[in-house]
């Protein structure tokens, strides 16, 4: 290297937390709601009757945001999904 120094990427952080609501009520299917957080604060992206989180993530997506990692809560016998969060980054603009 002749003692130039490469652009490196800075990241902003956040995470999409697609989490079972609890409120069965009396269809077959458990609610789940979608919460962003952000370095701006939370926000709330509403409440699915089914899981669907492709559309959070296109949704962030969108916003520039880039998934780089998941990680599932599975919960009871027998196993049941409870909560995927997904972590999220952007590159910063200088």
């Amino acid at each position: 290297m002749s003692g130039m120094m490469y652009r490196v990427t800075q990241w902003e952080y956040a995470r999409l937390e697609y989490r079972a609501a609890g409120t069965l009520g009396t269809d077959k299917f458990e609610d789940w709601d979608a919460v962003f957080h952000h370095p701006g604060g939370v926000q709330r992206w509403g409440t699915d009757e089914r899981f669907n989180d492709l559309r959070h993530l296109n949704r962030a997506g969108a916003e520039g945001w880039q998934a780089y990692d998941r990680a599932a809560m599975i919960i009871g016998q027998p196993h049941r999904l409870h909560a995927v969060t997904y972590s999220l980054r952007r590159p910063v603009e200088r």
